[in-house]
């Protein structure tokens, strides 16, 4: 052998090493795509009507007294106010299960009335809507509305549970 091959060679290990390496992080990240096992994404509202997303925050101050959930019990968010404008057709409205329950829950807004403005499938906990769409919209004007919460079991069939009632004002402006 030369000398200027005996020089080269351990560069040429070095390279083919590196080949290797990189071929084959290549195939493995295919193989990983192709299982179908990679987790998607978290994805976030920033806006996007109706997008329920994971890891939704409830925005449930924790209390150190214990006084708004008993030791066990499910948790439900509440409201005091919401505003519209006239014609909307989406409301800000922060409706979801928080994280710390271990029940589904479906989330539907209505009116005093009984005039229901949108109905949530099963929320998982931690998953939750920054703005919910609307099945309608309405005219200006002062409305009692409440958000009924059923509870549900994770099962196939979402056995029904109890429920709640967290009511709140609806201030629709004039457009």
């Amino acid at each position: 052998m030369d000398k200027k091959t005996k020089r080269n060679t351990p560069v040429m290990i070095v390279l083919v090493l590196l080949a290797a390496l990189i071929i084959g992080g290549i195939a493995g990240y295919v193989v990983y795509l192709m299982s179908g096992s990679q987790k998607p994404a978290e994805e976030k509202a920033q806006g996007v009507v109706g997008r329920i997303t994971d890891g939704w925050d409830d925005g449930i101050s924790d209390d150190t007294d214990g006084s708004s959930q008993a030791k066990g019990g499910t948790r439900i968010p509440g409201y005091s106010a919401a505003y519209m404008n006239e014609g909307d057709m989406s409301l800000v409205l922060r409706v979801g299960n928080p994280p710390e329950n271990t029940v589904g829950l479906i989330a539907t807004v209505r009116l005093e009335d009984g005039t229901v403005l949108y109905e949530s499938p099963v929320l998982k906990p931690g998953q939750g809507l920054e703005e919910i769409p609307l099945n309608q919209t309405l005219s200006k004007g002062e409305y009692n509305a409440q958000v009924y919460y059923q509870c549900v079991l994770l099962d196939d069939e979402h056995t029904p549970l109890n429920a709640a009632v967290s009511a709140f004002k609806l201030y629709v402006n004039q457009g």
